[in-house]
């Protein structure tokens, strides 16, 4: 987990909520998860991420509520509640994003089991296992294969929509990622090769998509996603790659300002290296995942041509 703190609270609490989670599967409800009001599917994303991409594709066929929406919450340390415990519970479709980061999920799963519940876990729909970068919704393909997951999942859950979701499936490639794929396209034959530094190992799978050269050691990287100390080798090679300007552009994720990620930020901006920043999760919350994602794009294409005059 990235922070700490207040870890032996967090367990209680989680402790307590799945408790509950328990109690609400045993009471609460009888027989399968409802289908939901007008007969839409109710689903829950752990992450607004993947609950934006689920309610684009299910529109008014499904009902989509996601756990994590605030930018400020850290999801691999989130302290989920009495209420997040009663959605999971009563959902058709759960969403979670596996691989460790979002464990609270699991557990709540787990503490209300349900035969006709279907549950997508990315990591597993992705055959990736445990100690594989988690953060694939910043990885291209996998968000094509994810899409196409929830998809199926929804046709399972409602065959006789079959024909809906598939439109909806077309829609969603062709028209909502029309301008991601573009930009990526754009970006991957203007700069690709173009070296540049990162904060966390969440850019990590985009900057290989975008075929640029990621100079950061991955595990500085990973270290500052985790919560766990970089070793001063790292420190050294990342504070030496700004100073000598071997870096093109610097990204950093906004949401986790460690003093290490800070103090190689103001490194960046005394050798006048443009710098772009990405977030963990929706920023602003209400932007769809392709508004989130373009605006990253558009940001790190203007510091790719700042530092590069292409």
């Amino acid at each position: 987990m990235r922070r700490a703190n207040g870890l032996w609270t967090g367990t209680i609490a989680l402790a307590i909520v799945t408790m509950c989670a328990a109690l609400l599967s045993s009471c609460g409800r009888s027989g399968a998860p409802s289908q939901g009001m007008n007969g839409r599917i109710e689903v829950v994303a752990a992450e607004n991420f993947w609950g934006s991409i689920a309610a684009q594709l299910g529109d008014e066929k499904a009902k989509v509520q996601s756990i994590i929406v605030n930018p400020a919450t850290d999801p691999h340390s989130y302290e989920p509640s009495a209420a997040n415990a009663r959605a999971i519970a009563g959902a058709r479709l759960v969403l979670v994003n596996g691989l460790g980061y979002d464990g609270w999920a699991s557990r709540l799963l787990d503490a209300s089991p349900g035969d006709d519940r279907d549950v997508l876990d990315v990591g597993k729909v992705l055959g990736l296992s445990e100690g594989a970068n988690p953060h694939q919704w910043y990885a291209p393909s996998s968000v094509h294969r994810i899409a196409e997951a929830i998809v199926a999942a929804y046709r399972r859950l409602d065959p006789g929509a079959a024909s809906y979701f598939a439109e909806r499936e077309r829609a969603f490639f062709a028209q909502g990622l029309a301008r991601y794929d573009r930009l990526r396209r754009e970006i991957r034959a203007r700069y690709a090769g173009t070296p540049v530094g990162y904060s966390e190992s969440i850019f990590r799978p985009l900057g290989e998509d975008l075929g640029l050269k990621l100079m950061t050691p991955y595990s500085f990287a990973k270290a500052v996603a985790e919560g766990t100390d970089v070793t001063a080798a790292d420190k050294r090679a990342v504070d030496e790659q700004a100073r000598a300007r071997a870096i093109k552009v610097w990204v950093f994720n906004s949401q986790n300002v460690t003093p290490d990620v800070q103090r190689v930020t103001e490194l960046a901006r005394s050798q006048k290296i443009p710098i772009a920043t990405v977030t963990e999760t929706l920023t602003p919350a209400n932007a769809s995942f392709e508004q989130w994602q373009t605006a990253e794009l558009e940001g790190l294409a203007r510091a790719l041509h700042e530092a590069t005059g292409r």
